[in-house]
């Protein structure tokens, strides 16, 4: 029977049991600092032998203790706060939340569960990790400023807008941040912007390139019927978003530099990028948010991890549609699915067996959702994944289509 220390988290401290089977030895409050770490390290030195830590993950307060784990080389459990939920409400008529109560819950239902040891990576796992979180804060942050440099320039100068109709680009946004009103262009003549904008763009621009620029805004300029004046708020606002978003497009390189150097030092780079329709980005990504693939027994344990294995509801004779659970990484789960769609898109650029399987499901006598047979292909990419990893062989599509027969 195994000595268990049980931890509920909140911010800045922890409520800690000592448990031996069913009996509570000692419990307290300690607290996230050297010192409070220092004394449960303490109290573990003098433990008759060595415990096992259990411990929900709530995200950065839960951090600290890990990092105490780790450091002093603990073995631990982390559980997913959902798992834990249902562990600690299992057989009760009503809910308790307390931290004292959780604590105790935890380390009397551990000998009941089936949990799975906390298996570490190497750095260089987290810190893809990190790196793609990081990447992905800064995209949903663009998509934001964009839509508020949206709302201003349809007041200021909506011409601009014609500059990035497709796709952001650098020249575009200095140029609406230096002539962010068509008061401004008109003031000024093609070769004084063309100048400006060669000296102020963070990228290399030829003059030839700046000279039409230069042009295009001027033809905008004498057309348009701002709502605001050149002086007005939503017109220093346009400068205020191009400039935010100047910023965080330099960002996004950098961290997408540092994510594709680094994921290069893994075999698996390679391997995903040999898929059609995956490239370096993709595959950085979906190497940060899935981590270390040989730490799972198989396919199926990565699809949970992903949360699209199947929930399956059937109560007597009514056998309810079958769903993904969604219960494990979000994450990923929006990585592997845009990995997908990509595929589609790229359908011509090589042969690829997941989209000849979803163009099946679409075209069957009962044909699929779209979602529904995009879902089943994220399915079927981990697995096929899971197998190239494993056997560290690159992508081939006659193998492929022949394992499919």
């Amino acid at each position: 029977m195994e000595l268990v220390i049980a931890l509920d988290i909140s911010m800045g401290k922890s409520y800690k049991v000592v448990y031996k089977g069913q009996t509570c030895l000692s419990e307290g409050e300690i607290l996230h600092n050297k010192a409070g770490f220092q004394a449960l390290l303490d109290e573990i030195l003098l433990l008759p032998e060595e415990p096992i830590l259990v411990f929900e993950s709530t995200g950065v307060y839960s951090k600290p203790v890990e990092t105490f784990c780790l450091r002093n080389k603990l073995r631990y459990y982390l559980l997913n706060p959902l798992e834990a939920k249902k562990q600690l409400e299992e057989g009760t008529l009503r809910s308790w939340k307390t931290d004292k109560h959780d604590a105790h819950k935890l380390a009397k239902t551990h000998q009941q569960n089936h949990r799975t040891e906390k298996v570490q990576q190497s750095d260089l796992y987290n810190d893809l990790r990190d790196l793609s979180r990081f990447y992905q804060e800064v995209e949903v942050e663009i998509k934001r400023i964009r839509m508020y440099l949206h709302n201003a320039i349809q007041l200021s100068f909506p011409e601009l807008e014609l500059f990035f109709s497709s796709r952001i680009t650098p020249y575009a946004l200095t140029l609406i941040e230096l002539f962010p009103h068509p008061d401004l262009v008109l003031d000024s003549s093609q070769t004084k912007i063309k100048n400006r904008l060669i000296k102020s763009t963070s990228k290399r621009i030829s003059e030839n390139n700046a000279k039409e620029k230069a042009s295009q805004i001027i033809d905008y300029a004498k057309n348009s019927y701002p709502a605001v004046s050149a002086n007005s708020v939503q017109t220093q606002k346009v400068q205020y978003y191009a400039k935010q978003l100047l910023h965080l497009l330099e960002t996004k390189e950098q961290i997408s530099n540092q994510m594709i150097e680094k994921a290069k030092l893994l075999s698996e780079f390679e391997i995903l990028k040999s898929l059609p329709g995956i490239g370096a980005i993709s595959a950085a990504l979906f190497i940060g948010e899935i981590g270390d693939l040989s730490r799972f027994a198989n396919h199926k344990k990565v699809n949970a991890f992903i949360g699209i294995d199947i929930r399956r509801y059937q109560s007597g004779k009514y056998a309810g549609q079958d769903r993904i659970n969604k219960r494990g990484n979000p994450k990923g789960r929006k990585i592997l699915y845009l990995i997908i769609r990509n595929m589609i898109r790229q359908q011509k650029t090589a042969p690829n067996h997941i989209v000849d399987y979803y163009y099946k499901l679409k075209k069957q006598p009962t044909p699929k959702l779209d979602k529904v047979a995009t879902v089943a292909c994220m399915n079927k990419l981990l697995k096929c994944i899971y197998s190239m990893v494993r056997n560290n062989t690159k992508y081939d599509y006659s193998h492929a289509v022949s394992m499919d027969q």
